[in-house]
């Protein structure tokens, strides 16, 4: 009777060794995947604050059916121009119709704080009412068109 109880016993603590072997990799896995998640959203929002946009003026030109969009990035981060979305009476226009430029530079992609962004879409000859330019993070700024 002694040995079956020692060996009953030795099963049981063996059961207990291998269960915590397989649940605490397991949980340390799973928990640090949790805290990286919660920094990159804390990054994430860190960018969104410190991302910004201006839109300062929307003229339309009925000589050649375009309107000419200038947005200032008042922001902190530098933002991809050619990733920042134009919208006119909010739908988005086809990307051939959108010339880009930033301080008059139509080569560059990079759209860095203090500079300012021209859009150029060609729109109709029925001037729109509403522009909006949306950068990276959900950023954005709308306009009337004069």
């Amino acid at each position: 009777m002694g040995l079956s109880v020692s060996a009953s016993a030795g099963v049981v603590f063996l059961g207990v060794f291998l269960a915590i072997g397989i649940v605490y990799p397991a949980a340390a896995n799973g928990f640090e995947q949790v805290s990286d998640a919660r920094h990159d959203a804390a990054d994430r929002a860190l960018e969104r604050a410190n991302t910004g946009v201006d839109v300062t003026n929307a003229t339309y030109y009925s000589g050649n059916d375009t309107v000419v969009v200038l947005a200032d990035n008042d922001g902190t981060t530098t933002v991809g121009v050619n990733d920042a979305t134009l919208l006119v009476d909010n739908a988005v226009p086809p990307e051939a119709n959108v010339t880009r430029s930033v301080e008059g530079d139509a080569a560059t992609a990079l759209w860095l704080p203090g500079e300012t962004a021209r859009f150029e879409i060609e729109v109709g000859a029925t001037a729109p009412n509403r522009t909006q330019v949306v950068v990276e993070h959900g950023v954005r700024d709308a306009i009337g068109v004069n």
